[in-house]
């Protein structure tokens, strides 16, 4: 966490003194993109979804990449597009599943902005999952199983965790802005 990250969320005084980036990773399902929506409105901020901007400079789905491509090939637009996001203030930028198993890109979010887990059991994650076909990697329960616990170390390095289980989003985001407050 860079020194003005800690200062900031050492003595914050209003939002202008939350952290100007703020990362939220997780596993998919994990509600990234539901909370980060309700984050960056209720902070006033602009919301990044990191695999909203690889599609569309991708011209093609994440389904698509993925097949047509590799997952190689998805992992290198994450690590190209997040510099870009980088060049965002007082922003909520929720980046993909995988991206944060990457140490490259766990060392630039964490030069840049601080880092928030969503950590949500794979009991919820497969209930949240099921039927869904737009996500590559949602092959079969265990398969996800198997997934997840070989990032959690990686999850693990965040500078936050929010336990995202039972709780509604609007409850997740009161507990991030209290994180941050700290």
């Amino acid at each position: 966490m860079s020194e003005s990250t800690e200062s900031a969320i050492r003595n914050p005084r209003s939002a202008i003194d939350f952290p100007s980036r703020i990362f939220l990773i997780g596993f998919m399902g994990s509600g990234k993109t539901t909370v980060g929506r309700l984050l960056a409105e209720r902070l006033g901020r602009q919301f990044i979804d990191l695999d909203d901007w690889i599609v569309e400079r991708a011209g093609k789905p994440i389904t698509r990449i993925f097949a047509e491509d590799g997952e190689a090939a998805f992992r290198q637009l994450e690590s190209e597009d997040l510099p870009d996001a980088l060049r965002e203030q007082d922003v909520v930028i929720s980046v993909g599943g995988g991206a944060f198993v990457s140490e490259a890109n766990r060392r630039v979010i964490k030069e840049h902005g601080v880092s928030i887990w969503l950590d949500c059991p794979i009991d919820i994650i497969l209930k949240r999952l099921e039927g869904v076909t737009d996500r590559p990697l949602n092959t079969s329960p265990d398969r996800l199983r198997e997934l997840l616990q070989s990032r959690l170390p990686s999850y693990a390095q965040a500078d936050f965790r929010v336990d995202a289980d039972q709780a509604g989003p609007e409850t997740l985001v009161e507990e991030i802005i209290r994180l941050l407050r700290r």
